[in-house]
């Protein structure tokens, strides 16, 4: 448990102004233990990350360089078949874009089912209205549902 370091008055006794100013320091010294901890958390998650990041950034050129290498095996396969040359390197480039085409449409589709942090802002709202000696609830503007 924090202790204050601020003494007590000599009698033992003391006033609701010394109580309510020993709680408010024991909860601001709390709030910056809790930050500091959040701190230290965060700079071991973000060094995780960036090794991740990193990697990651390893794994995308890697499997662009092979994506490139299949292109062309495509395109050689197809002049084995008997296209002409251009007409397979045609077809290997129009089946890139209509890959391409495919993952932007899944990419907007799940773009369109985005919360707007509904739960987020349901919870801050309700911790500020138990905050609040009125019991009344702030207002947050909210977006519009789609």
């Amino acid at each position: 448990m924090v202790r204050s370091e601020t003494p007590e008055p000599a009698g033992g006794d003391q006033s609701l102004g010394d109580l309510v100013a020993l709680a408010a320091k024991d909860v601001s010294q709390l709030i910056r233990y809790e930050i500091d901890l959040a701190k230290t958390e965060l700079k071991g998650d973000a060094k995780r990350v960036g090794l991740a990041g990193a990697l990651a950034g390893v794994a995308a050129f890697v499997g662009c360089l092979v994506l490139v290498l299949f292109c062309i095996a495509f395109a050689y396969g197809l002049i084995a078949l008997g296209i002409w040359t251009w007409a397979a390197f045609l077809i290997v480039a129009g089946t890139c874009v209509l890959l391409a085409a495919v993952a932007v449409g899944i990419a907007l589709l799940k773009l369109r089912h985005l919360s707007g942090l509904r739960k987020t802002r349901k919870t801050v709202t309700e911790g500020f209205g138990m905050l609040r000696h009125d019991g009344q609830q702030p207002e947050i503007a909210a977006p519009k549902p789609r």
